[in-house]
């Protein structure tokens, strides 16, 4: 048994002597998707990352659901492939973030016309705040100041 929901993958294989073993997987863990359509039923083989985070690094691991039904193999297939298609994206922006992050990130006055080293730790840390919710910073630049922020302390 296979569903998509808005959020995940979840699968449920049963053993042989019974009982069942539940399979759930976050779409943005997604790393490829694969189906083979035979005569009695299809197999969908889902293959992902094993961190917790978006980045494209670390293990995969792959679960295969076998016997389904050719249409909902192909539904959820269809889910799967475009669900893929727009994490991998994320992932993609997600890195560039992070190294460029890493090669300094955000410079910059994040206040208005005072000096950053006159102003206390915590307003910067609200005005920081502020420009992340409001779009004009992204989170790798957000916890890059905020890291120096504290570095200062």
């Amino acid at each position: 048994m296979v569903t998509a929901t808005s959020g995940r993958l979840i699968g449920m294989t049963r053993g042989i002597f019974g009982g069942f073993t539940p399979i759930d997987m976050r779409w943005q863990d997604i790393k490829t998707a694969q189906i083979k359509a035979g005569i009695f039923g299809s197999k969908l083989t889902v293959t992902g990352l094993t961190q917790p985070d978006l980045a494209s690094g670390g293990s995969m691991r792959a679960f295969e659901f076998t016997g389904l039904r050719k249409a909902d193999a192909q539904a959820v297939y269809r889910i799967c492939q475009a669900q893929e298609q727009a994490w991998r994206e994320k992932r993609r922006l997600r890195e560039l973030e992070e190294l460029r992050a890493k090669s300094g990130g955000f410079q910059g006055n994040v206040g208005g016309s005072s000096s950053i080293a006159e102003e206390e730790p915590t307003e910067r840390l609200r005005k920081a705040k502020a420009m992340l919710e409001q779009g004009l910073i992204s989170d790798s630049e957000y916890e890059t100041i905020k890291a120096r922020v504290i570095g200062q302390l």
